[in-house]
């Protein structure tokens, strides 16, 4: 990529909620045309113009694009080594920014949760992209870097301490506190719909291995947790984890680019935990009442009574909210001579908006600037950026990653 662009780095959707977050994080971190060169986009000028006043300075350049025009698209991706977009649901608006940004040899990162977007881009861009040196990377936010980065950590621990990577790996949400924001109940919605209409991606959205490369789509995994159950190894009642359906594809797709290095029968699941006892069951069955009230199919007046409660794309928590936030995994781990021990990942901000636009953000820094590892094509986190991003995380965006014992 020419090092004669005109930006390292363009935010597009800045004006949306998680936009606005994401340019005031890099403003208040960064600067502007400092070592870090960047711009705000969207569709509208007006607006734009509006939250750059509000979380920034008139030095911030803008653009203005439209994420159903292919020149614009073009023309902005023309003009940056990358492009962070949280412009979403992607299944609906995404498809023609990446396709400008694969055209233009410009890197890419969103937050996409949207398995069917993740599988066409990875159908119609990977090799394109591979062959190009084009880094393309999908849920870089709250879905799916805790997961993809934890594993990534992880690993390397147990491969520094025991010789060998971990054979099995359990998350679990100890706790957290934040909403689910609402672009991403968004693009729950539009990946259920899509699935309703078309039985052949309904079966690809619940094929546990559904976003490895073709061929390599078979495990030992089996679909993500639907019941309430008391777990002996982390001795706690346990209910389905919303992000589970998302994470888990992005760890395995991760494990099949690197070419299954933690051996082909790796696991890997994830979970909320309710605590022990009576009242831990009733916690647990309460939740998970609310996560199929969430997840009810469209149109059903379940759903329709739930989308009414649900933020709507463009609201969020306030400043105070959001600094209040936080979530706590715990990873329970098997490592391959049968001992155990479990590593922890936290974030200091609420997950959905927080924590989000900060990791976000460092992605986009990290692809910009950094010496990234030489891998390309539709990407991950950790097969995109790997330690580079890791350290980002740790240094810049609030999160921690430990081995506890």
């Amino acid at each position: 990529m020419s090092d004669t662009r005109e930006f390292d780095l363009v935010i597009w959707g800045a004006s949306g909620f998680t936009g606005r977050l994401v340019a005031e994080y890099l403003f208040e971190k960064y600067g502007v045309n400092q070592e870090l060169k960047w711009a705000m986009a969207g569709r509208n000028a007006e607006k734009l113009e509006k939250v750059r006043a509000e979380v920034a300075d008139s030095s911030v350049p803008l653009i203005i694009a439209d994420s159903l025009d292919e020149a614009s698209l073009g023309e902005m991706a023309s003009k940056t080594k990358v492009i962070c977009t949280t412009v979403g649901p992607y299944g609906k608006y995404g498809s023609k920014l990446v396709d400008a940004c694969v055209a233009h040899k410009t890197h890419y990162c969103d937050l996409a949760g949207e398995v069917l977007f993740i599988r066409e881009s990875v159908d119609k861009h990977h090799e394109q992209a591979k062959a190009d040196g084009t880094k393309i990377v999908h849920s870089c936010g709250y879905d799916s870097i805790p997961s993809d980065m934890g594993v990534y950590f992880i690993q390397k621990e147990a491969k520094a301490s025991k010789g060998s990577p971990a054979k099995a790996i359990k998350m679990r949400v100890k706790d957290s506190s934040g909403s689910l924001s609402g672009g991403t109940y968004a693009s729950m919605m539009d990946t259920m719909e899509q699935a309703a209409k078309d039985q052949s991606l309904f079966f690809k959205l619940i094929n546990p291995y559904g976003l490895n490369p073709e061929g390599k789509q078979s495990g030992p995994d089996k679909a993500d947790l639907r019941e309430v159950l008391f777990e002996e190894e982390t001795q706690s009642w346990i209910y389905p984890f919303i992000m589970a359906s998302i994470n888990t594809r992005i760890v395995r797709r991760s494990h099949a680019l690197i070419d299954f290095a933690y051996g082909e029968d790796f696991e890997y699941s994830e979970a909320n935990m309710a605590g022990e006892g009576d009242e831990g069951k009733a916690k647990a069955m309460k939740e998970a009442g609310i996560m199929a009230a969430i997840m009810a199919r469209p149109g059903t007046p379940q759903q329709e009574a739930m989308a009414k409660r649900m933020p709507k794309p463009g609201e969020g928590p306030s400043k105070e909210q959001r600094e209040a936030g936080y979530y706590d995994w715990r990873f329970f781990i098997t490592h391959d001579d049968g001992t155990k021990s479990v590593a922890k990942v936290t974030g200091d901000r609420d997950p959905g908006y927080g924590s989000t636009s900060k990791m976000l953000a460092e992605c986009g820094v990290c692809l910009a600037k950094d010496q990234t590892p030489d891998t390309a094509g539709v990407l991950t986190p950790s097969t995109a950026m790997g330690d580079l991003l890791l350290g980002r995380l740790i240094a810049n965006a609030g999160l921690t990653f430990s081995i506890e014992e």
